[in-house]
């Protein structure tokens, strides 16, 4: 009999053995294993103590969860209408699960039970924690509620999964869908030669003659930032920001309707559980205490950022009228302006930086990194892999094995937009027993060019390095917990707005002299980057980056309006806030035909409602913890016992007490926001 590769726990996710067809089966399963050990643990005689209640509702809740999560994780990396299928089928029925099993007030009560006992205060207090999210979150969902209103809320879980599920898969079908064929290679001057030749291989893969360019990020955003041709720019930068909207090529991918409803949906979840607006329900778990705290938190970001971000807009404007002949700076005009003009004034390309990060030498500039930072080595290793591309690796200290984790770098069709980490498997120990984490780390960069029938490396630019650090933070907080209890380990129950923090953190290394001269060798001659380079980099590092900081707070607040003081059944529509917002804090509007919000990922389908500003807020705790960094420069003692502090009071402790005071164990005080804006280059004008 062949074994269903999603009902193996024994070790390492089965992907050499997994077929859509098994999904149905195995989460029917699982399904049944879960409620048969709810019913039993709801019973009322069933005693309400961590080893009878707590452990086995985790261990059945966990194979359901994993199993979910490999079925969820292929669907976002090796779309095809047969997965796709099969996790359409199945997700109505987990998330019918997952809602059944937080409004199940008898549960809820012998968690209650666990919170008043006399024993409560004895408990270790990752125990404690887990108690007390696991009642704070019944209330969330909606286990409180009368069996009417419960049934409603249980629609709603149901109908805003499907919707997400839909949303995403109209931006990955648009963005599957779209290619540009260019015959004329005069039309292709000023792209670098790598971005042309990914081109060519692309039109060749696809039986075409040419240069073949689509909606990937490593395929359409080196003609915005090279391509002399503005025509060309402009049909791309169109195709970008039009797709999965109602001026996108097929209506049927259209997100417009789906941002609608999710809106409506969140509104009345909000409202049948109490609260006023959604946003107030989403910060309950996080570390802000109001969604007004957020948007007096943006509101002062803005304010800092706009003078910056009003002068590199003035100056984009005056070089392209003076320098390239752009009386009027249209929207696909400024990453292109902007690469010339960054060019001009420090003397280099980014291209000419790209060279120099071959993608092994990353890859091996950070494991040195992370080896040397937090006393662990990283082992190349073996285990089944869902595509040839993927790498798989372990991380050990002191000769044990601590974490796992996949690395799945290139863009390719049916593979989801964008950049994450997320976990295959959370560290438990139960009685000696420890089950190590495991990580999926994901990118989306260029893949190695084949020219000539010989696979070259493939090169990273400098922003693509810091997005694998930024994603390599992430999967150290989840791979070198120390917690023992599952359900705080890792990034499980860290605050969502507090979650960034590891992985900003980390991105501040890839503008280190000692780290870079480990991680570079230029193309042709083999060479580390160069100091003069460096030194160029650092002077462009705050390139811009009044008009950046103003794009995230933008983004965030636009996230906060819509979930905080917009009504979706109103007559204004989800297009009038952003307009809203960007009256307000913007210096650069888009062209009335952008339809940015209709692939905001992040918010309709990616978890981040009403915490899209988690980003910024997490930067002011990222900034201020590399600071501890900066101030042992110069003394190696010093650096290793800040890295071994980082790991021990941030890393290691993952959700087991609130993100504050893991902050404040590390830095010895509260957060301050002058590191953020020290390290953006805003600090000589509000000094």
């Amino acid at each position: 009999m062949t074994t269903n590769a999603l009902l193996d726990f024994t070790d390492l996710p089965r992907f050499d053995l997994f077929q859509p067809e098994q999904v149905t089966p195995a989460i029917a399963q699982l399904l049944d294993d879960a409620r048969q050990v709810v019913q039993r643990l709801e019973a009322p005689d069933a005693p309400a103590r961590w080893e009878d209640f707590v452990v086995p509702l985790e261990a059945v809740t966990e194979r359901l969860g994993r199993a979910w999560g490999v079925v969820g994780h292929l669907n976002a990396v090796v779309d095809t209408p047969e997965l796709r299928a099969a996790y359409n089928e199945n997700l109505p029925k987990v998330t019918e699960f997952w809602t059944e099993l937080g409004q199940n007030l008898k549960l809820f009560e012998k968690y209650k039970a666990l919170q008043t006992d006399a024993g409560y205060a004895t408990l270790p207090t990752a125990r404690k924690k887990i108690i007390d999210n696991a009642v704070r979150d019944f209330r969330l969902g909606g286990a409180e509620l009368p069996d009417n209103k419960k049934a409603r809320f249980a629609e709603l879980q149901e109908q805003q999964a499907a919707l997400a599920t839909r949303f995403s898969e109209n931006v990955l079908d648009a963005t599957n869908a779209y290619e540009l064929i260019v015959d004329d290679e005069a039309r292709l001057a000023g792209l670098p030669d790598d971005a042309k030749q990914a081109a060519y291989a692309s039109a060749e893969r696809e039986g075409k003659t040419g240069w073949r360019f689509t909606l990937h990020f490593p395929s359409y955003f080196p003609i915005l930032q090279y391509a002399d041709d503005r025509a060309l720019r402009e049909t791309i930068y169109r195709a970008n920001a039009t797709k999965a909207s109602e001026l996108g090529a097929n209506p049927a991918w259209d997100n417009t309707q789906n941002i609608v409803e999710i809106l409506k949906l969140r509104d009345e979840e909000a409202k049948l559980l109490g609260y006023a607006n959604f946003a107030e329900v989403s910060l309950v778990p996080k570390m802000a205490s109001s969604p007004e705290q957020v948007i007096r938190f943006l509101d002062d970001l803005a304010q800092r950022a706009r003078r910056f971000a009003e002068n590199d807009l003035a100056e984009l404007r005056a070089f392209a009228k003076s320098e390239l002949g752009l009386a009027q700076l249209e929207a696909w005009d400024i990453t292109y302006a902007s690469e010339k003009l960054r060019e001009q004034r420090y003397a280099f390309s980014e291209q000419e930086v790209k060279m120099y990060f071959p993608e092994h030498k990353v890859i091996d500039g950070l494991f040195r990194l992370i080896q040397n930072m937090f006393a662990v080595e990283i082992r190349p290793d073996s285990g089944p892999v869902w595509h040839t591309d993927v790498k798989f690796f372990r991380i050990e200290k002191q000769g044990k094995l601590v974490g796992q984790f996949y690395l799945d770098l290139y863009a390719r069709n049916g593979k989801r937009g964008g950049a994450w980490m997320d976990d295959a498997r959370g560290r438990k120990n139960l009685a000696g027993d420890v089950q190590t984490p495991i990580a999926y780390l994901t990118c989306n960069f260029t893949e190695p060019a084949v020219v000539d029938g010989v696979k070259r490396p493939a090169y990273f630019t400098h922003d693509e390095v810091i997005t694998l650090f930024h994603e390599f933070g992430h999967g150290l907080h989840h791979m070198l917990t120390a917690v023992d209890e599952l359900g705080v380990s890792g990034i499980s129950g860290v605050e969502w707005d507090a979650v960034e923090l590891p992985s900003q953190f980390m991105e501040n290394f890839c503008w280190e002299w000692d780290v870079l001269q480990h991680m570079t060798a230029q193309a042709d001659t083999g060479a580390a980057l160069p100091r003069a380079l460096y030194d160029k980099m650092i002077a462009a590092k705050n390139f811009q980056s009044g008009l950046q900081m103003l794009r995230q707070v933008e983004f965030s607040l636009f996230d906060m309006h819509l979930h905080f003081d917009y009504d979706p059944n109103g007559s204004k529509s989800v297009a009038d806030v952003l307009a809203e917002v960007r009256h307000r804090v913007a210096v650069v509007v888009p062209p009335a035909f952008n339809r940015f919000q209709n692939s905001f990922s992040h918010i309709f389908a990616g978890g981040y409602a009403a915490g899209y500003y988690s980003y910024k807020w997490a930067e002011v705790l990222s900034a201020d913890a590399y600071g501890a960094f900066e101030e042992a420069q110069g003394d190696p003692n010093r650096l290793a016992a800040t890295g071994l502090a980082f790991h021990r009071e941030i890393l290691s402790i993952g959700g087991s007490r609130t993100a504050l005071e893991s902050f404040t164990a590390f830095r010895g005080r509260e957060p301050s926001i002058d590191a953020l804006l020290r390290h953006s280059g805003m600090v000589q004008a509000n000094g």
